[in-house]
């Protein structure tokens, strides 16, 4: 006797804020307080040399960051890791663990415009002040099941080579016009979600360019289609995270010890940090300075 599979319907959906091509989706004071361990999503875009030269140096504690470019390409320059590029199905992840301060080690790549997205990941209390860890992974040396990227965890049978927290898939996917594509979250995955980079989705779960969808809390399957268009997004799912989430200005805790500690290592890094002089800062080997 045949069984038809329990699909997940959208209980809610967003453009969330901002302007131009760059949207704020998820925030941890938000949206991020459901769908947790994914506290922060933006979608951003543009000319990636405008990025540059706007982005200064910040700090993270307490996540895991995972920036995916769904269009274009960038370059990845960190002392530690090395150098080359990251277009789709690439990725730049940072465990920001005990703290770290960052953002150089990216720059512009062989495309003019680009477009992606920067997700935060909640790391679990046993991970909230660990060693921070990045990875740049060149699309090549990425694994794909099917129409999609196995940015983060397992999906089809493979793994991503990404050092992130056990219970968090994170998938790139592409469909072609008309095509239909069935994702089965792993046993208790019971939060899930995504967010359309380009063209559109029809069917049950009708969605075009810009938009979040979030999908029941439930163990059904997310069942898709691609649009007249085709459809480039970003999919997540996740085991949810168990702990109330601690805030700060640039970091998440999953406790409000590791919050502080996490936030005074963050203060005398940024002590070694300016000691070094601006033009020491800049330029270069990309200076990123860990916990």
């Amino acid at each position: 006797m045949s069984t038809v599979a329990v699909t997940r319907d959208v209980i809610y959906r967003t453009r969330g804020r901002g302007h131009g091509e760059v949207f704020r989706l998820v925030s941890p004071s938000g949206l991020g307080e459901q769908l947790k361990p994914f506290v922060f999503l933006d979608s951003f875009g543009g000319v990636m040399s405008e990025f540059a030269a706007a982005g200064g140096m910040h700090p993270h504690s307490g996540i895991g960051t995972v920036t995916v470019f769904t269009r274009g390409d960038v370059h990845f320059d960190d002392p530690d890791a090395g150098s080359g590029y990251i277009g789709y199905g690439g990725v730049e992840w940072m465990r920001a663990g005990a703290g770290v301060w960052h953002g150089k080690e990216l720059s512009s790549g062989r495309s003019e415009r680009i477009h992606g997205f920067q997700l935060w990941l909640a790391l679990p209390a046993e991970l909230e002040l660990a060693p921070v860890d990045s990875q740049y992974i060149e699309a090549s040396d990425m694994h794909q099941v099917g129409p999609a990227h196995v940015i983060v965890g397992t999906h089809g049978g493979v793994t991503s080579p990404i050092r992130a927290p056990d219970g968090v898939n994170y998938l790139l996917v592409t469909l072609a016009p008309g095509q239909l594509w069935n994702y089965t979250p792993p046993a208790g995955h019971t939060i899930g979600w995504l967010a359309l980079s380009r063209g559109s989705l029809s069917g049950s779960a009708k969605a075009s360019n810009g938009e979040l969808l979030v999908f029941s809390e439930d163990d059904g399957v997310i069942a898709l289609q691609g649009g007249s268009e085709g459809a480039t997004f970003v999919l997540g799912s996740a085991i949810p995270h168990p702990h109330d989430l601690h805030l700060g200005y640039y970091s998440v805790h999953a406790t409000a010890e590791g919050l502080v500690t996490g936030e005074r290592n963050i203060a005398e890094l940024k002590e070694q940090l300016f000691s070094l002089g601006n033009r020491q800062r800049v330029s270069g080997s990309t200076p990123i300075y860990r916990g």
